[in-house]
């Protein structure tokens, strides 16, 4: 395992420790906040620098403000249910520049056990760009870092790496557990290792499948890449998405496994549709005869059933993305299979869900509590079973 340092590893007492969160979260038209989990994922880093003397200032992004001020992308309300979680003030400080007089003002009165929060650090367009003077700014704040945005450890900001740079720095436990947990999972996992890849384009997970061929017993796959899959293998898919500049490359792909002994398994069924709606004429037909006026939308019963009892005998599972249109009812029936199969698993497997898309249906199902571990972070989660290094990460104290 990675050997950086934790929260646990730095000496907090009397300290101003500035921690790097995924406030990131869902809103709705009056600004109230929707769905609090990544302000409680962030609780056990928090509540432990406070319980240890720490002088605690928070900064987090949220949303695309696009560099600059936006007072729709305000982290006022997060300020808000933070005050409410911790029973205590959390002091807002609502600084355009981020790092203006009002951030400066409430960190220098700091007593122990005092919480600040920063504004959105997106309003700074060089935050994005790990501008060197804005994480000067940020780091002037404060005497150690801790970071603990998982979500963001594949992006070079000013935020994580700027600032890991000038002060000494920590994880905190959420990124730590995370890396610990998919460490394991990629390095050394209990067998048999079942990796199940989604989504749409075969682009977005092609270095994924290429490391994970080096690791994993079996892979399965669903999703729009499906189809690109299945005319590397000779199929005609009809009107379904296929990334025409991918076929040779899927046929490597599929070479590779045999090579390997890897099962690269793509679905032997297929639920066609008229049009690319909910609403549509819908047929369910075996994958290589796809009628030539219809599109494959979601993985058919027989895939599932198959999909599904691969899953049943695993003792390692990743999934990271859907296997159909999960977003319309009738192309939903896959990703729920799916879902399912992984909470009704071997009890002593581990099921590993990475984030995004994958994470929504496992949480709209409602067994989300039936997982080992749901990334919080999407594109964070597939550059780590993509073997790349995360930058964020990268830039932390080694112990």
């Amino acid at each position: 395992m990675l050997n950086k340092k934790s929260v646990e590893d730095i000496d907090l007492k009397g300290k101003k420790v500035l921690v790097r969160c995924d406030f990131n979260v869902p809103m709705n038209d009056d600004r109230e906040i929707t769905n609090d989990a990544r302000i409680l994922g962030a609780m056990p880093t928090i509540k432990y620098v406070l319980e240890h003397g720490g002088k605690l200032i928070l900064m987090s992004h949220l949303g695309r403000p696009k560099g600059q001020p936006n007072e729709k992308y305000s982290l006022d309300p997060v300020a808000k249910r933070l005050s409410e979680l911790l029973n205590k003030e959390v002091i807002f400080a609502a600084d355009d520049e981020v790092v203006g007089e009002n951030a400066k003002k409430a960190v220098e009165s700091m007593k122990e056990g005092d919480v600040v929060l920063l504004q959105n650090t997106r309003f700074r367009k060089e935050e994005t760009k790990n501008g060197e003077d804005f994480a000067k700014e940020l780091a002037s704040l404060a005497d150690v870092f801790v970071n603990d945005a998982f979500g963001t450890a594949h992006r070079a900001h000013a935020s994580n790496v700027g600032v890991s740079n000038i002060l000494p720095s920590a994880l905190g436990f959420l990124v730590k557990k995370e890396i610990d947990i998919m460490g394991k999972a990629m390095s050394n996992p209990e067998r048999p290792f079942v990796a199940i890849l989604g989504g749409a384009k075969v682009s977005d997970k092609i270095s994924v499948i290429e490391n994970l061929l080096n690791k994993a017993d079996t892979i399965l796959i669903g999703g729009g890449m499906t189809y690109t899959f299945l005319v590397a293998k000779g199929c005609s898919v009809g009107t379904s998405l296929l990334e025409e500049e991918k076929v040779e490359f899927a046929k490597e792909l599929l070479n590779k496994a045999q090579e390997k002994g890897v099962k690269l398994l793509i679905p032997v069924d297929t639920v066609a549709a008229k049009e690319f709606k909910n609403d549509t004429e819908i047929k369910i037909v075996k994958s290589d005869s796809i009628p030539d006026d219809m599109m494959g939308l979601d993985i058919g019963p027989e895939s599932r059933k198959l999909y599904s009892n691969i899953v049943k005998e695993a003792k390692t599972v990743i999934w990271n993305g859907p296997m159909g249109v999960f977003e319309m009812e009738n192309f939903a029936g896959g990703t729920n299979a799916v879902a399912h199969a992984l909470a009704d698993a071997d009890a002593d497997a581990v099921t590993i869900i990475g984030g995004g898309d994958s994470a929504a249906a496992v949480e709209n199902s409602g067994l989300a509590d039936k997982m080992t571990h749901i990334s919080t972070g999407g594109g964070a989660s597939l550059e780590f079973f993509e073997g790349k290094e995360l930058p964020a990460i990268a830039a932390i104290n080694e112990k």
